[in-house]
């Protein structure tokens, strides 16, 4: 066994991922996004292609990492909001923001994901549309079925759907003007908050207590 494949051996699974997403970055960078392979990305990072998709089912997912980690508190931050005998659970779209402001409040000012804020040079921006409908769909789910719940309503009820659909696209608006905010940004709650409000204030009357 030569030293290149003790190296390979003895290092940490979790590292396989990190040094897989910075390779991508850099790639994306010197070559675009649409010129990068995974094999060039695995090259790089010096690991193997099926390394590679033990971690990303597809190269785009290399654009989520960050929000997909987000993303995955929504359901118990949810639950937390939603959950009886709490002031934000008296109101369905209330209860809504709560978790939502919540989630947003455990985002380090810090972890913008890199293919936001440098969409030009990596050339990302069509990849970044095609790739987001996926996890809108399944994210815009999970929340209908908490207004569901929260409001008493009926599975596929329009208004509940309506809402949860336009608490999102607030949501995605808030994170984009955040990732473009510079050094200075500081938090996304005050992006989402400033967001998300109008729309919560427009559903309230519609989606009372139940």
């Amino acid at each position: 066994m030569n030293q290149s494949d003790v190296s390979k051996a003895g290092r940490p699974r979790g590292s396989s991922r990190a040094m897989l997403q910075e390779a991508a970055a850099e790639l994306f960078l010197e070559q675009t996004y649409a010129s990068t392979t995974i094999e060039q990305i695995t090259r790089r990072a010096g690991v193997s292609r099926n390394t590679f998709f033990n971690y990303f089912p597809a190269k785009s997912d290399l654009l989520w990492v960050e929000v997909d980690s987000w993303l995955l508190a929504l359901p118990s931050a949810l639950k937390a909001a939603l959950a009886g005998g709490t002031a934000q659970a008296t109101q369905p779209t209330d209860a809504i923001r709560h978790a939502l402001l919540a989630l947003a409040g455990g985002i380090p000012a810090g972890d913008v994901p890199w293919a936001l804020t440098q969409t030009e040079l990596m050339g990302t921006t069509l990849e970044l549309q095609a790739s987001a409908l996926s996890r809108f769909t399944t994210h815009g789910a999970v929340l209908t079925r908490a207004v569901e719940r929260a409001a008493g309503r009926q599975e596929g009820d329009l208004l509940a759907q309506a809402f949860a659909v336009a608490a999102l696209a607030a949501s995605c608006a808030a994170a984009l003007a955040w990732a473009g905010a510079g050094v200075a940004r500081g938090s996304l709650v005050p992006f989402l908050d400033a967001a998300l409000s109008p729309v919560c204030d427009g559903f309230r009357p519609l989606l009372p207590t139940r």
